[in-house]
């Protein structure tokens, strides 16, 4: 009877796990690309059920089933479910999440799909490693065999580093490489000393070759970077709040190149984006240094215990995740947040009844406060894309009255704002698109804001601020060939007349080269050279 309990608890506690790191599947094509409200939403539901499921499981028994096992192999499945589902969309027998790639998982890009797989790898490899079954070894080695197959074809070298270094840690920590390294040392200390630097001239080699492999990309995640840290630097302490990212970076590469002192390669390379692709900047910009800090800190502190008890696998996905969110945005993702705390719990529970309980409580508040809200979001979603349809088909009028109803909830989406406020345009509302676009401002850092900022002063006759937002999109990002076309437009009215300013612009526009070349660049220099 005892035996059978037991039994139970474990099944129990692993359907909740499954459960849970089931958010990896879920899919909404049904809502603006993005978008994760669909993820949360559906996190709330399972964490209810996966809240049920463990309940049940301590009153049929206390303990049945180490949190970190059932953990691993609930990562394994998913893990093993996801390279078969790239492989499937490698070959063509399933679609994939994007019309650019070939392959992207249950994910938008491959990306973070690559990165899923590389934070599983270690932990099929410590299991295969441990295994005290055939059937163990044979199922973790499968998933990471799987897992092999489709991990290169992302074309991530972010994942291809985190799923390396994290597997080599791993397999060092079992083959106790360490004691091994100390007595080479004793016995052999010059050949340590030149296979170490053989090894450093590997890894720089290695390195170089990743950055060659795609330039443009690497160039622009340094540039990033180099702006991020600006703008920490402005507010180190304190941060600019959750969510507050966009706009700091928007404000600090404005500010970057309004100097004029910057190379020609960061023009190229600058974009508006909606993350850092650097964790840990990315907490630092809308955190504070501080706070950052400790969160490390405490991530720190979840490894060192999960070390100390030899849970090597679980800490190698948590390894693996840091080293894919020096340069990835991960913790973005509703999966790999939720994911990410399921390690860090598996690194320090030891599988006492108040703990379980304890994760009942945690995971059923969560639950319950989120559910209500996340229904009513994920509601607006769903209407703002079916407005949108009006909004691509340029049936503005129509489509006013919706965005109006919507914006009470999708107040804090950058795209709505833009979308509402470029509609109060096109709708002859300068005034009231001004407001929702100063709004859009504190979460985007998307210059074609102030292009419609601009262009509603200008409609108002306030000639002098509409060409000082239109200087700004220009520095804010100065490749961009369109802020150039509309301070022409500008300097060609009547009333604002100015020749030299006019002349000057359309050179710009006529000679200067686009970071992407399309028809819409040609039609704005034929309407540039009628302008006199």
């Amino acid at each position: 009877m005892r035996c059978i309990r037991t039994i139970l608890a474990v099944g129990l506690r692993g359907m909740a796990c499954l459960i849970l790191l089931s958010l990896v599947c879920v899919e909404n094509p049904e809502l603006p690309s993005g978008e994760v409200i669909g993820q949360w939403l559906a996190f709330d539901k399972r964490v209810l059920v996966a809240a049920g499921c463990i309940l049940l499981a301590v009153w049929v028994d206390k303990k049945g089933g180490e949190f970190p096992d059932i953990v691993s192999w609930a990562l394994i499945f998913w893990g093993s479910m996801e390279a078969v589902r790239g492989i499937c969309q490698l070959y063509g027998f399933s679609d994939s999440g994007h019309s650019l790639y070939a392959m992207t998982g249950s994910f938008f890009n491959p990306g973070p799909y690559s990165g899923y797989l590389a934070m599983v790898l270690p932990v099929c490899l410590h299991q295969y490693l441990i295994g005290d079954g055939k059937m163990d070894r044979v199922f973790a080695g499968g998933a990471g065999l799987l897992i092999l197959c489709v991990l290169p074809a992302g074309m991530s070298r972010s994942a291809w580093l985190a799923g390396g270094v994290s597997c080599l840690w791993v397999y060092a920590c079992y083959a106790d490489w360490g004691i091994k390294l100390k007595k080479a040392w004793q016995q052999y200390r010059r050949l340590v000393v030149v296979s170490a630097f053989g090894g450093v001239c590997a890894l720089v080699l290695a390195g170089w070759l990743m950055f060659v492999l795609k330039t443009d990309s690497a160039c622009g995640r340094l540039f990033m970077w180099k702006i991020a840290c600006r703008a920490v630097a402005e507010q180190p302490l304190l941060g600019y709040g959750m969510g507050g990212f966009a706009a700091a970076y928007g404000n600090a590469q404005e500010a970057y190149f309004a100097t004029g002192d910057y190379e020609l390669w960061e023009e190229r390379v600058a974009g508006s984006p909606e993350y850092a692709f650097n964790e840990y900047l990315q907490t630092a910009v809308e955190l504070g240094g501080p706070l950052t800090l400790c969160l490390l800190a405490v991530v720190l502190f979840c490894l060192y215990i999960g070390i100390k008890n030899k849970r090597f696998g679980i800490c190698g996905a948590v390894f693996s995740l840091m080293i894919f969110s020096f340069s990835s945005y991960p913790l973005q993702l509703p999966v790999f947040v939720v994911t990410a705390v399921c390690l860090l719990l598996a690194c320090i529970l030891r599988n006492y009844r108040w703990e379980w309980m304890g994760l009942v409580i945690l995971a059923g508040g969560i639950g319950a406060t989120r559910l209500k809200n996340d229904l009513c979001m994920e509601q607006a979603c769903r209407n703002w894309m079916n407005a949108r349809i009006f909004y691509n088909a340029a049936a503005y009028g129509s489509v006013e009255k919706e965005y109006r109803l919507l914006y009470p909830l999708l107040k804090k989406r950058a795209a709505f704002l833009f979308e509402y406020g470029h509609i109060l345009h096109k709708q002859q509302k300068p005034e009231e698109s001004i407001r929702i676009l100063m709004e859009a401002m504190k979460y985007s850092s998307d210059p074609m804001i102030l292009n419609i900022i601009g262009k509603n002063h200008q409609q108002t006759g306030d000639y002098l601020v509409a060409e000082r937002w239109l200087i700004r999109s220009t520095y804010r990002l100065p490749g961009r060939i369109y802020p150039y076309y509309l301070l022409a437009k500008l300097y060609a009215e009547p009333d604002f007349r100015q020749p030299d300013k006019l002349e000057e612009m359309k050179q710009i526009v006529l000679t200067k080269a686009p970071k992407i070349y399309s028809t819409v660049i040609e039609e704005m220099r034929r309407e540039v050279k009628k302008i006199k």
